[in-house]
């Protein structure tokens, strides 16, 4: 029997091995000690064997609901993600697996690694309509990449939309979701990118968080920074990331802001809006009604009736990125939130809510997109 987190994106420390039916392992948090939840590691040992393993440490985890109902994910061919049944009891998560091969991977959910995001880079730039551009580099001296897509129409009206995704490197729903809305963009066949890209230039950054992805953090970046609270007043030494972006978007503004992330405790699709922020209007309320109701009408998945209160005018932390781009540019802003567990209002039993769906909710935000794009400005 042998347990390892030693690749990318990994997270798992090994206390106690002596037992399979008490193997005792703990999370280990992002730098900074603050946020944990996220793990993703493998375990090898006999086929038809039963193993039961306990995350001694959970009961301490950053999100408590977020264990409420949930199911860990696994794979062995780390394609096809299915769920694990668990229990939390006493501070202790305990996930249970019979082996049907020698090897089984388990997560928080289906990871994105770092190498898929590359490849996705490589793959996408090879499209006529894309450019990437090297916006700076992280503290670990990766690079912060932007996929620009336009069709080379430069007109004066054409609006800009920008998505950004894993501010929260854990939530890796979020990239799979920029990977499925990637490829439904630049589908030739595709009348509704065809139409959108007509009227607007789209930028992308598909991992807003490289660092904390491959060193299996939860939320923060290499010095233990969350991004998502940086966006008021980022800096080259502790939010590089949110400093780069901030900047390109300066250069071609902002008319639509879609933040992608998971909510570790809400098992709905939902999203988060800007009613809060000091300029909130009837028009971008009228905006974000639409978009919701066409994504409502794009995605079986979507709901409106779930999600985090709304901030009262004038309340919103603007710190966050959708607050706060939607105060600078005074544009549609909204983060999406999807669930580490499963859409209740839809459960799939074998998955839960998986890498292929949120994909499809990606081709079906280009549906809303498309329905507000003329009345953007």
């Amino acid at each position: 029997m042998h347990i390892t987190a030693n690749f990318d994106a990994g997270n798992i420390d090994v206390i106690n091995l002596d037992n399979k039916n008490n193997i005792q392992l703990a999370i280990r948090p992002d730098v900074g000690e603050e946020f944990f939840q996220w793990f993703n590691f493998r375990l090898s040992g006999e086929v038809g064997e039963q193993y039961v393993l306990n995350i001694v440490n959970a009961g301490q985890a950053s999100y408590l609901a977020g264990w409420e109902n949930y199911q860990a994910v696994a794979s062995y061919d780390r394609e096809y993600w299915f769920r694990l049944p668990i229990s939390y009891t006493d501070g202790k998560l305990t996930i249970t697996v019979e082996l049907e091969c020698d090897t089984i991977q388990i997560a928080y959910f289906a990871p994105y690694s770092y190498e898929r995001h590359q490849d996705l880079l490589a793959a996408v730039q090879t499209h006529p309509l894309v450019t990437l551009e090297h916006l700076g580099e992280t503290l670990d001296k990766r690079d912060l990449t932007l996929v620009n897509i336009s069709d080379g129409n430069n007109e004066v009206n054409k609006r800009n939309i920008w998505i950004t995704a894993r501010q929260h490197p854990g939530e890796t729903m979020a990239e799979w979701l920029v990977e499925g809305l990637l490829y439904s963009l630049l589908d030739s066949d595709n009348a509704t990118a065809k139409l959108l890209l007509e009227k607007a230039n789209v930028y992308i950054v598909p991992n807003m968080n490289p660092d904390g992805s491959v060193r299996g953090h939860l939320r923060t970046n290499a010095v233990g920074t969350n991004l998502n609270r940086e966006w008021s007043n980022p800096s080259l030494e502790k939010s590089p990331e949110v400093f780069h972006v901030i900047n390109k978007m300066e250069t071609t503004g902002v008319d639509l802001f879609y933040d992608v992330h998971g909510d570790e405790a809400l098992p709905y699709v939902f999203l988060a809006g800007s009613q809060g922020t000091p300029s909130y209007s009837d028009r971008l309320a009228r905006l974000r009604d639409k978009f919701s109701e066409v994504l409502k009408i794009a995605s079986a998945d979507f709901q409106s009736e779930v999600g985090y209160d709304i901030d009262a005018p004038g309340t919103a932390n603007m710190t966050i990125a959708t607050h706060w781009v939607a105060e600078r540019f005074d544009c549609l802003a909204n983060t999406l939130e999807m669930p580490f567990k499963d859409n209740n209002n839809l459960p799939f039993e074998d998955t839960g809510w998986s890498p292929e769906r949120s994909a499809k909710l990606g081709e079906a935000s280009l549906v809303a997109m498309l329905a507000v794009v003329d009345d953007l400005r």
